[in-house]
């Protein structure tokens, strides 16, 4: 474990806390309580203190050299593979994981979902965790034979070099629309942080690329070997795809090879996931055909997450970006025979500016949608969905703030070969409200509704 501790409520007798400067908080405010808990020594940017004190320019600089000088060398055996990108991070991620795994490697997972290695580990606070936070799950990999680690590697993480140090054996960039404004202020700031994974690699240096992201060619960087996907002009070139509610039918072809792949996944941007996926193992030295022939391969839970209900199809899926809620209802649109009834919100305390844009694309593309909340955190939910509402121009809504009551409403207007899209938190259990989490699952609400 990493001898530094940067969260106070978790220093115990003969710790050392370093007080770092975040993005919504300060661990300055938090050294008495460190000290309380039994912090011996305290490293800071400013102050004077009755332990052992290391006063630095910059802490978070000080503890990003601090790890890679005294941990780099035990974990730098494994082969990170790493995926940025706005929506699809989770699930080619966890591909690749689920792909190696079946493989027969030792493999792991760090991302969105928590941190998996051979099985389920624990959660995660973030989806790139901080370094030091990082470092202890590489430590723990290392500890544990693990040969390959898949991580989704976010902008803020890039930016904030909590990967600092790292160097990557295979990389993918999967798409870019809006998010994060609320911190990188344009998209063109929000791609570039991206761009930084690609200058991390090491090796071979393979990158798997979607160059039907009209951002792509940033990521195409002169020294890595870069792989591109789409359909009809990249290396890997994908064509004839069907999409029903059970799943994925679908062509592709790579150097004068051509490959027919059925998954068990829905959407036609799973496809792209699922190619990248394929590719970035691929570049392992594993031959296509044997991935293709992988048994149990699918997307992580609540992504796409699928209920039967009679004739109707009901899905939990976390996406809660406006091209995210674009692509999921769209591929909806060419499989659905009946109705789609949309349920989401937004979350509170981030960019609202993704709010009436998520509001219109719901509405425009949903025969109905029932707007509740999502993560309100410190925002009064009312506040959230005026900002939603506005984007709104159809009369094909209704309000229900009470997520539970929301599903409930939405499971009971399930007619005749209709879908229902459950949109927003996917695999969380838990909903925050004024800054208190309380559990709810939305799975768990659509069987309780259906009983």
């Amino acid at each position: 474990m990493i001898d530094l501790v940067t969260d106070s409520r978790k220093v115990k007798a003969g710790d050392t806390f370093i007080a770092l400067r975040g993005i919504d908080n300060d661990g300055h405010k938090y050294i008495n309580d460190a000290i309380l808990n039994g912090a011996k020594r305290i490293i800071c940017e400013e102050g004077s203190y009755d332990v052992d004190t290391l006063i630095v320019p910059d802490t978070t600089k000080y503890l990003n050299e601090y790890v890679y000088r005294n941990y780099y060398d035990k974990i730098k055996g494994i082969k990170l593979i790493g995926v940025t990108g706005t929506s699809g991070k989770t699930t080619t991620c966890f591909l690749v994981y689920t792909m190696l795994k079946k493989l027969g490697c030792k493999v792991a997972y760090i991302g969105t979902i928590g941190f998996y290695m051979d099985s389920f580990v624990r959660d995660l606070p973030n989806t790139t965790p901080l370094i030091n936070e990082l470092y202890d799950c590489l430590l723990e990999c290392s500890d544990n034979g693990i040969d390959y680690v898949v991580m989704e590697v976010s902008s803020h993480a890039l930016d904030l070099n909590r990967v600092y140090g790292l160097e990557f054996d295979a990389c993918g960039f999967t798409n870019i629309s809006q998010d994060h404004l609320d911190y990188h202020k344009t998209m063109d700031d929000y791609a570039r942080a991206k761009v930084k994974l690609f200058n991390m690699l090491r090796g071979n240096k393979t990158c798997i690329i979607n160059i039907d992201d009209s951002y792509s060619n940033l990521f195409m960087l002169s020294g890595n070997n870069n792989i591109t996907i789409s359909e009809n002009k990249g290396d890997v070139s994908i064509y004839d795809i069907s999409l029903t509610n059970l799943g994925i039918g679908f062509k592709f072809s790579y150097l004068s090879m051509d490959y027919d792949v059925t998954i068990d996944m829905v959407g036609k941007y799973n496809v792209y996931n699922y190619v990248m996926a394929l590719m970035l193992v691929n570049s392992f030295g594993f031959s296509i055909s044997d991935i293709i022939g992988l048994k149990g391969i699918c997307a992580p839970r609540g992504r796409m997450e699928m209920v039967k209900y009679k004739t109707n199809s009901i899905f939990v899926d976390y996406a809660h970006k406006p091209d995210a809620v674009k692509k999921v209802l769209e591929s909806t649109l060419e499989f659905c025979k009946g109705r789609i009834i949309t349920i989401i919100g937004c979350g509170g305390n981030r960019d609202r500016k993704k709010r009436p844009i998520m509001g219109n694309i719901a509405s425009s593309n949903s025969d109905y949608v029932i707007f509740t909340n999502d993560n309100p955190r410190f925002e009064d939910p009312n506040d959230i969905m005026r900002d939603i509402l506005e984007g709104v121009t159809r009369d094909n809504y209704e309000v229900i703030l009470d997520r539970k009551e929301a599903i409930k409403k939405g499971v009971s207007m399930l007619c005749d070969n209709d879908v229902l899209l459950i949109l927003g938190k996917g695999h969380e259990d838990y909903q925050i409200v004024n800054g208190v989490k309380y559990h709810l699952d939305d799975m768990e609400c659509v069987m309780d509704a259906i009983k």
